[in-house]
């Protein structure tokens, strides 16, 4: 492999500080071959001639010595990665320092990957957990559905909309969990955004109901090569964003974007975001004004939101403005996915 200039002036200066002893110790029997010379005096010459033949065998042997020092230099940097999945690609030791190392290195390694199984065990374990959770739950809220249906009027539709938000956090729990292995759950396929917006739209006919809210949205023929499953679950979020932070009498409305082909957007009249949370609002537990206000607000939603879209290929864009709305885009036009 070659070497950049700038590269091999910085491996020549680590070299000979790595060899500092022994180009000390080499320069010291010089002198006492000098030295000898002098005691005894014998002439210059032949001194001059032997320390000649000593710089030049020394010459020879440190020239070999550093293109060995850069090889292995270079073969290590190049095993960094490959390190990672074990260390039968390691060159052998060859002095007792080096086989110290690797045997150092063998313990840090087995403690590593002792490491990683347990937490990939305790994660398991912890998803089971909430995965049976979240279906065990989903009983006492149908439950709680029938018995709505036998109280007053008055009282059923807020019991009814408290029990949707119940709804709506263990769904986003499961998302939450599954979401560190959404790339063995995806199914990718050319999706109709119209049907599936409709359907997202009529899970939340409640809180439109309720909260006395118009819907603004026309038929549009948009596909996109996404996961349906996935993809329902940011515009629930999105949906459910505009809907708590807009007022009863306002409008949510949805539509493709006019400029972009395969993007939707997703507009409210709402209360607006403050302009300097629009750069944090996409961080996870970040709530901003809003959420303070809110004091119910984790600052999930849209994290998730932000990490399913770049997962999934896609980009996810909010302009805000406060006391006058929020309309995020949804490019669905990307078509690199992301392996995290």
């Amino acid at each position: 492999m070659s070497i950049k200039p700038e590269s091999s002036l910085w491996l020549v200066g680590r070299y000979l500080k790595d060899r500092l002893k022994i180009l000390l110790a080499f320069g010291l029997f010089i002198l006492l071959f000098f030295l000898v010379y002098l005691l005894y005096n014998l002439p210059w010459e032949a001194a001059l001639y032997g320390a000649l033949l000593c710089l030049c065998a020394g010459t020879v042997f440190g020239a070999y010595d550093l293109y060995q020092y850069v090889q292995k230099h270079q073969k290590l940097s190049l095993l960094r990665q490959a390190v990672a999945y074990g260390l039968e690609q390691l060159p052998e030791p060859q002095s007792l320092a080096e086989l110290d190392y690797r045997e150092l290195l063998e313990h840090l390694y087995q403690d590593k990957t002792a490491l990683i199984s347990k937490q990939d065990r305790q994660f398991s374990d912890m998803l089971s957990y909430y995965t049976m959770w979240a279906h065990q739950i989903k009983t006492p809220i149908a439950a709680m559905r029938l018995l709505l249906q036998t109280e007053s009027r008055s009282s059923a539709g807020q019991l009814e909309q408290e029990l949707f938000k119940i709804e709506q956090y263990v769904e986003m729990v499961l998302h939450y969990l599954r979401m560190e292995s959404m790339s063995a759950d995806l199914l990718l396929k050319e999706v109709p955004l119209y049907p599936l917006v409709s359907q997202c739209v009529k899970k939340y006919s409640i809180l439109f109901i309720q909260k006395k809210i118009r819907l603004q949205m026309e038929p549009f023929s948009l596909t996109a090569l996404t996961d349906e499953k996935w993809l329902s679950f940011v515009i629930e979020q999105l949906l459910s964003n505009a809907l708590k932070y807009t007022d009863a009498g306002g409008s949510v409305a949805v539509y493709p974007h006019p400029n972009k082909p395969r993007a939707l957007v997703i507009e409210d009249t709402g209360i607006g975001i403050k302009a300097e949370d629009i750069p944090r609002i996409f961080e996870r537990g970040f709530t901003g004004y809003n959420g303070r206000m809110d004091k119910k607000s984790t600052g999930i939603g849209l994290f998730l939101c932000r990490q399913i879209t770049s997962r999934l290929g896609h980009d996810i864009e909010i302009q805000s403005q406060v006391g006058r709305g929020t309309r995020v885009t949804l490019d669905l036009n990307r078509e690199e996915l992301s392996p995290e």
